[in-house]
């Protein structure tokens, strides 16, 4: 990473996990008195503003807005009570005449749908399996494999049941660890997984079919395929989220698979007692995604997309009017990675030099300021580009997912991105102000988080403005970067491991040899900090290197 784009990354907070930390900013003045108020204005009513969904199908913005038939059958469902395992009977018949699979289960959300089909692998239906886990002791099927692509933080819904994760990068590395421990292999889709790879799902299925092994699918976003792509390809079970591309209800998922699997999955699920009651599916929500699959098979994709395309052609007209401003209309590919959020995508590029503001603090404005958009920005690393001249110009961008905007907000983004992209603005100094202080050495960090205290160590070199070091954590140590201005100071560091990662984004302003602000968490929300330069001073000693082993210990 060079300056520039510590700089870049140090500047804004990106748009997903920053909601909390400006909460306090956006909350309205309101009596307790006041009622809930109905239709558009319901979100405004608890101070909160609602989002133009300009990015796709993520969760913490909503995930889809739910279909008219399955507002539907929501309120239908919800005016009696019902037997809910006859319930899941009734429904696990329809969604495999509908999907072509042997059997499904509704769940409380993809995650919940991995969660179950682990506890089903691992107990087999055997209650008495079942209501141990996570304590597999004694128990045969204990370990769950997954190609290391496929690894990712939502395999904690796995991981919860208590089974050992076994990574693989080989076919071969695969042979070998699949036993009699083995109880399921998981795997995404897309990248390593599409045909032709390695490890692609067609592979890791031909593999595990000797072993008995079943294959679990992580498809969450992506379309709904009938006949199913993935069982054609050799998997076991496949699990969605019913609150993305199907457009269900956001708590809802649906894991469809052979019969017998399938309802010991239900019997890891709510109501039933054991390790998932905690994922509780409502009668509502069952009848809602079975609606929702049911409108599926019914919609007239090829009119959606044409309207998606529309939008995007509008947005492209109003924005091309700003002097230097491109667009591309992107089409997904093929392959099974474009399944995800599939459809066209809108990028709007611009030489940040000229008009003096990049992508992602376009995507910062629309975000914190109303009417608020999300979407994407083009990254801390400039694309490069070629000007009417052949002189090679630095390029950001923002872009434009247009599957859950809604009629009319085409209008809205383009007005809003045309006048942040028309403004005239000052080119910005590049002369950074003159650090106030020199903070290279050892800083003992006391950091609030929301219901607890803890204390890092921060290791940190200077170079002028510019700060390089090591960030003791909790668990471990990592690499820091950052940078001082004045006496404002910026540092991020990243704790990684397989599957998850937090990132670490301090600022605060320097004060003598305290440093005292905020670390931005991303979706983990903020913590305060206050850091406090701890001297120390090393022995100088001569180091003796011996001349051979030692002859006594």
């Amino acid at each position: 990473m060079n300056r520039r784009d510590v700089i870049k990354s140090l500047a804004v907070a990106p748009f997903v996990g920053g909601f909390m930390a400006n909460g306090s900013a956006m909350a309205k003045s309101r009596s307790i008195t006041d009622p809930l108020l109905g239709g558009a204005n319901i979100y405004e009513s608890i101070g909160v503003d609602p989002v133009i969904n300009c990015r796709g199908t993520f969760t913490i913005i909503g995930g889809s807005i739910e279909r008219p038939e399955v507002l539907e059958a929501i309120k239908a469902a919800s005016g009696c009570f019902v037997q809910y395992d006859e319930l899941a009977f009734g429904v696990g018949q329809r969604l495999g005449e509908l999907t072509g699979a042997e059997f499904g289960i509704i769940t409380a959300g993809c995650a919940a749908a991995m969660k179950h089909a682990t506890a089903a692998c691992v107990a087999g239906g055997n209650p008495e399996r079942l209501i141990r886990i996570p304590d597999l002791r004694g128990m045969e099927k204990t370990e769950v494999v997954s190609p290391r692509h496929s690894r990712n933080v939502y395999d904690h819904a796995i991981r919860n049941v208590g089974v050992k994760m076994i990574d693989v990068e080989t076919p071969e590395e695969l042979r070998r660890v699949l036993s009699n421990k083995t109880a399921m292999i998981y795997m995404t889709t897309g990248g390593g997984s599409d045909t032709g790879q390695p490890l692609s799902v067609e592979v890791v299925c031909e593999i595990a079919k000797p072993f008995n092994v079943p294959v679990l699918v992580d498809a969450a976003a992506e379309n709904l395929t009938i006949p199913n792509v993935h069982f054609q390809r050799g998997a076991t079970m496949v699990a969605y989220s019913g609150g993305k591309a199907i457009c269900g209800p956001q708590c809802a998922g649906l894991l469809l698979g052979p019969k017998g699997l399938m309802l010991s999955a239900w019997q890891a699920s709510s109501p039933h007692h054991g390790p998932g009651r905690d994922n509780k599916v409502g009668k509502e929500e069952m009848l809602g995604m079975l609606a929702a699959v049911e409108a599926w098979t019914t919609r007239d994709h090829e009119a959606e997309w044409k309207r998606w395309e529309s939008w995007l052609n509008h947005i492209t007209d109003v924005v091309t009017k700003v002097n230097g401003v491109t667009t591309s209309i992107r089409q997904p590919g093929d392959n099974f990675s474009a399944l995800n959020n599939r459809a066209p995508r809108l990028t709007i590029s611009w030489d940040p030099d000229k008009l003096h503001i990049t992508g992602e603090e376009v995507a910062e404005e629309v975000a914190r300021n109303k009417p608020r958009l999300a979407i994407g920005s083009g990254g801390r690393r400039p694309r490069r580009g070629n000007d009417e001249e052949g002189e090679e110009v630095n390029m950001t961008s923002v872009s434009v997912h247009p599957s859950q905007m809604q009629p009319g907000e085409e209008k809205i983004v383009a007005d809003r991105l045309y006048g942040i992209l028309s403004q005239k603005r000052q080119p910005k100094s590049k002369q950074l102000k003159a650090p106030s202080g020199n903070i290279a050495g050892r800083w003992k960090v006391d950091i609030d988080f929301s219901s607890s205290k803890s204390t890092h160590t921060l290791f940190l070199e200077q170079d002028g403005n510019w700060i390089q070091g090591s960030h003791q954590g909790d668990f471990s140590v990592r690499e820091l970067v950052g940078m001082i201005e004045g006496n404002q100071v910026k540092l991020r560091s990243n704790d990684r491991h397989v599957a998850d990662h937090v990132t670490n984004i301090f600022h605060g302003k320097l004060s003598g040899d305290t440093i005292t602000g905020s670390i931005f968490l991303g979706e983990y929300l903020t913590a305060e900090f206050k850091a406090t330069k701890n001297p120390y001073e090393v022995e100088k000693n001569p180091v003796v290197v011996p001349g051979g082993p030692p002859l006594a210990t």
